[in-house]
């Protein structure tokens, strides 16, 4: 079983930035992709970045450019740096994982609040 836990979300002035990160814990989890999702009100949950364990990285066109991810598998951690921030990026966001070889984000945090306003 792999525990993630999230840190580092806030309230920020659009154009500002924000870094979180992720700590994964638990028996396999230095393996496993890892990946943001983003979950606004109202909406469905859905991916922001992934990263597998060997550095391999996949973006969401509307965060091309802005954010990036990135993880040390010396800490089990994963970040997302991200920049010019939108009021649409507002949203709590979570940090998933899944096994090598599946399709499906098994693993999940409990989540942090990201907020950007005007």
């Amino acid at each position: 079983q792999v525990q993630l836990v999230e840190s580092g979300g806030g309230l920020v002035q659009a154009g500002g930035s924000l870094r979180l990160s992720c700590a994964a814990s638990g028996s396999g989890s230095s393996i496993i992709t890892l990946g943001w999702f983003h979950q606004a009100p109202g909406r469905a949950r859905e991916m922001v970045a992934s990263i597998t364990s060997g550095g391999t990285t996949d973006y969401a066109e509307s965060v091309k450019g802005r954010f990036t991810i990135s993880r040390d598998n010396t800490k089990n951690t994963m970040y997302l740096q991200m920049n010019s921030l939108k009021p649409d990026d507002t949203a709590v966001y979570y940090c998933g994982g899944r096994l090598p070889f599946t399709s499906n984000f098994r693993f999940w945090g409990q989540g942090t609040q990201v907020t950007v306003s005007l």
